[in-house]
């Protein structure tokens, strides 16, 4: 099983629609998706940076790790609405740990509204979607993919985000689901 944790307040339209489509994907392939318990943000004060005002992203795995070994998951996903970093760089809309089987993705920056735009859901399930599917391919090996369609794609910024397509390109997935075998 996959676990979605939602971390401090997230819509529960968000967390509902990003775990269907994650499950549709990912249930046909052996691992359905749960939903899991939402955590306090509280629990990750330790890792934000006041000066940044952004929180290391890598903080949060450990605590997730261990959430979803406790419910039997395969893999862990945080979301969160908090601003992520990762030392070296500005922003990231994720981050993976193949070894934790874990991911958290931040919602933040993916909000049209970050970006002075209107307001829109839509837009903002399908990014979150696509960063979900991202982050969960390097939880099960996958590194990043040339290929600007493929979520596997790395997003310097939205813009790249919006490019790329919620799947797997054929070759991602060929490994994707070589990698799936030997965890399950």
């Amino acid at each position: 099983m996959i676990l979605i944790v939602p971390i401090g307040y997230i819509p529960e339209w968000l967390i509902k629609d990003v775990a269907e489509f994650v499950d549709s994907y990912y249930s046909t392939r052996g691992v359905p998706v749960d939903v899991g318990d939402p955590i306090s943000e509280s629990l990750f004060l330790s890792a934000y940076h006041p000066f940044r005002r952004q929180f290391l992203g890598g903080a949060f795995l450990p605590t997730l790790s261990e959430i979803g070994r406790r419910k039997g998951a395969l893999a862990t996903v945080g979301i969160t609405k908090v601003d992520l970093y990762e030392r070296g760089m500005n922003f990231v809309f994720g981050v993976a740990s193949e070894n934790l089987r874990t991911a958290i993705v931040s919602i933040y920056r993916l909000r049209p509204e970050f970006y002075g735009k209107t307001s829109n859901d839509e837009l903002l399930i399908e990014r979150a979607v696509k960063e979900v599917m991202h982050e969960l391919g390097h939880v099960f090996g996958l590194s990043h993919c040339p290929n600007i369609r493929c979520v596997m794609h790395f997003s310097n910024s939205v813009y790249d985000t919006d490019i790329k397509l919620p799947y797997y390109c054929p070759s991602c997935e060929k490994k994707l689901l070589q990698n799936l075998e030997v965890m399950l």
